[in-house]
């Protein structure tokens, strides 16, 4: 019998040549750092014993979750000849897609320009002007649509000055579906199989990318929407927002409804309690993205049986949010700490029962503008909805 000698991990290699294996993976262009993300076990003491799920941590892409569509809506739009060589990229962004994009700019040679608003944390400001961005900064929210349209309309004055500038569209632009599904390939080769899948909403991008290819491979998934109190995606009135990264107060037309089944909504105070919670415990994490929907597959992974196998999407890591979710004056101020959210969340019948303010839980998942659009006569209906 060959017996196996271990050795720690911090050791020092018995040769030179133990130097060569395993050796990291060489990158040409700042591109080929993106993808084959590892998976995290999260178990106790941050879910119940016995109990855990597997956590894919894109915060170690170079920008985060959004490289992958950055990437992948830069190339697919000069293949097509809608971006031309060395000409501009305006888009809407609250930070890591700016990050994407700087990166896909850097890449391809295309000068970036993101518009943000005032809620942007002062780092990620700090970032994406550090990697060749410029940054535009919107002063007032739309009395309807909130930041976001503040920040879209801002976007087609800025592309009417730059001829040939060009944007994403992030909130329906197919690219940004299909640039997941590496994502999703990835998950299946690290789990072999998956049952549920745990992943926040906000542009609907990375959920419909992910969902849809798994689903293909797994038709029993069980796919769980994480959504924001105060977020308008699944139906819930817009409310002011405190957390960014999931959530919006215009209705993205990448949204996959019929991918859910089930979605729940995650207050601030209670996404800051599970970011910090996972951070302390596992040493891993991010924001307010990460913080709700951890705190969705824990409790999903207390709820089915110990062998049932969890996947669950974690956007980006901790750095930009020391300020705010990691802050203590800051969270003080803004009355996020102390509020331990309970082991299972409200349950309402339908999005429209009723505004939620905490973490609560809804089976019954609908395209709000689907569902007000069958509510008009005929007559009245939009011809085509994109």
């Amino acid at each position: 019998m060959t017996s196996v000698v271990s050795r720690p991990a911090d050791a020092a290699p018995a040769s030179p040549a133990q130097l060569l294996a395993p050796a990291a993976r060489a990158a040409w262009t700042p591109a080929g750092l993106v993808g084959d993300t590892p998976v995290l076990w999260v178990g106790e003491p941050f879910t119940a014993p016995g109990h855990g799920f597997w956590a894919k941590l894109e915060g170690l892409n170079p920008g985060g979750i959004k490289d992958r569509p950055a990437l992948h809506m830069v190339r697919a739009a000069r293949e097509r000849g809608e971006l031309r060589p060395g000409a501009r990229i305006v888009e809407s962004t609250s930070g890591t897609l700016g990050l994407g994009l700087a990166l896909a700019g850097v890449t391809y040679g295309h000068p970036v320009t993101v518009v943000t608003d005032p809620e942007i944390e002062p780092p990620m400001t700090g970032l994406l002007a550090a990697h060749g961005a410029e940054v535009v900064v919107v002063d007032a929210p739309h009395p309807v649509g909130g930041w976001q349209q503040a920040r879209r309309e801002k976007v087609a004055e800025l592309l009417a000055v730059h001829p040939g500038a060009w944007c994403p569209d992030q909130y329906g632009n197919p690219d940004n579906v299909a640039a997941y599904r590496p994502l999703a390939l990835e998950l299946i080769a690290q789990l072999g199989r998956i049952d549920a899948l745990v992943v926040s909403v906000g542009t609907g991008g990375h959920s419909a990318g992910v969902a849809g290819v798994l689903r293909e491979y797994f038709p029993a998934l069980r796919v769980v929407g994480v959504d924001t109190t105060g977020s308008t995606i699944f139906g819930q009135p817009a409310l002011p927002r405190l957390m960014r990264g999931l959530g919006s107060s215009i209705h993205p037309r990448n949204v996959a409804y019929p991918l859910f089944d089930e979605v729940h909504w995650v207050a601030a105070p209670e996404a800051v309690w599970a970011a910090r919670a996972l951070a302390a415990s596992r040493c891993a994490g991010g924001g307010w993205s990460v913080g709700a929907v951890a705190l969705v597959a824990r409790w999903l992974a207390a709820v089915t049986a110990p062998d049932t196998r969890i996947a669950a999407v974690f956007p980006d890591g901790p750095q930009r949010y020391l300020g705010t979710v990691f802050d203590d004056g800051y969270c003080r101020a803004h009355g996020l700490l102390g509020h331990r959210p309970p082991e299972h969340p409200d349950e309402i019948a339908h999005p429209g029962e009723r505004t939620v303010t905490r973490w609560t839980r809804c089976r019954t998942v609908l395209d709000p503008l689907a569902a007000a659009c069958a509510q008009q006569p005929a007559a009245d209906r939009p011809q085509a909805a994109r």
